[in-house]
């Protein structure tokens, strides 16, 4: 696969930890946008792509902008704006594609590449991924912790959290984030699949404060919000 195309508008963020780095790349479809996102361990210059979508000229740019080796992809989900590219980009860097196994089974997603996983951490150059089945949105979506930074596909935003198709599944959404709010500490930073204003990487202290679905104290509250009528389609997919 050629590298073509002019990304630099794409790219639109990078932040560095002790350890790694994060390059934010956002693609679009459309009227919708996506965020993918490079994790590069800057020793060894291992890399693992994040949901890679629609744009594989825009992906391809930022790995080769920070001269990085991609060990493997990361699938929060088998919603298509999450594993548009991921086949593809497997072939194309010959590494392995991880989704739970939850999700496989539930969606039957499959790709030459696919492995499936639980909640087992590994490690892939001197990144240690730590899993987080987080379903909800659908039976099997995953986050990934790698070192300071979460990242959470559809499960949670900075303002919100993905959509759920039914009580049971709001009701796991719920679970999976309270499970959050234990687990993870107030510097980590989120990285989701979507904005819808502030940019990725805020700080979980942040996403807290301004996101009203980690306010409920109970699993029906939360449920009767997420599912409330009259929630306009359009500003649900009015990613930024």
């Amino acid at each position: 696969m050629e590298v073509s195309g002019d990304s630099t508008c794409a790219v639109v963020a990078s932040a560095t930890a002790a350890r790694t780095r994060v390059v934010i790349v956002r693609t679009t479809r459309g009227t919708i946008a996506n965020y993918n996102y490079v994790v590069v361990d800057i020793a060894t210059r291992s890399a693992l792509l994040v949901d890679p979508s629609w744009e594989p000229h825009v992906v391809l740019r930022a790995v080769a902008d920070v001269g990085a080796h991609v060990k493997g992809i990361l699938l929060t989900h088998s919603h298509p704006d999450h594993v548009d590219l991921a086949a593809t980009l497997g072939e194309h860097f010959g590494c392995p594609l991880w989704m739970s196994r939850q999700e496989i089974a539930w969606s039957g997603f499959h790709a030459p590449r696919l492995v499936p996983i639980d909640e087992t951490p590994f490690v892939i150059g001197g990144m240690t991924i730590r899993p987080m089945l987080t379903p909800g949105h659908t039976p099997g979506c995953m986050c990934y912790r790698i070192g300071d930074d979460l990242f959470t596909g559809d499960v949670l935003f900075a303002e919100g959290c993905g959509i759920c198709p039914d009580l049971d599944g709001a009701h796991r959404m719920f679970e999976s984030l309270a499970r959050i709010r234990r687990e993870i500490h107030d510097t980590t930073r989120i990285y989701p699949g979507h904005s819808f204003g502030l940019p990725p990487g805020q700080s979980f202290a942040t996403v807290q404060r301004e996101n009203i679905y980690l306010q409920f104290g109970n699993r029906d509250d939360f449920a009767a919000f997420r599912l409330r009528k009259g929630q306009s389609r359009a500003k649900l997919f009015t990613f930024q």
